[in-house]
């Protein structure tokens, strides 16, 4: 039995950065925040989303992950399927990712990678 693409995401991650997401939110536990442990900035959000809270058809809901973009970055990937205007965020700087595997797990893992790297502290080295 495979693994969900939501934890394979959770599993890089976790591998990639050391981070563990939180669930910051009771009521909703299936809400997963991955930050920077350093600066506390968001560079995930993984959550079930109501289909047609993003026009897509059918009914239930959908994991998505969150992720913060670059605009060059993110114009290459606009047009593929499964990458939409963020959910519940704003809409020029993030974008969500569908985890239904309409969006190839390479490409997620890209786009976290972007993410991580626009969110973290950005200390300047003096020589």
């Amino acid at each position: 039995m495979s693994a969900s693409l939501r934890s394979q995401v959770l599993d890089f991650i976790l591998k990639q950065y050391k981070i563990h997401g939180d669930r910051p939110w009771r009521n909703d536990p299936d809400f997963v925040v991955v930050r920077h442990p350093d600066n506390k900035k968001w560079f995930g959000l993984i959550m079930p989303v109501p289909r047609e809270k993003l026009n897509l058809s059918g009914s239930g809901n959908i994991d998505v992950i969150n992720l913060k973009t670059d605009s060059v970055v993110i114009g290459s990937f606009k047009a593929q399927p499964g990458i939409l205007p963020a959910w519940h965020m704003n809409k020029s700087t993030w974008c969500s990712v569908l985890l239904d595997g309409t969006v190839p797990i390479s490409d997620v893992q890209f786009l976290i990678k972007v993410s991580f790297d626009l969110t973290k502290n950005k200390r300047r080295v003096l020589k």
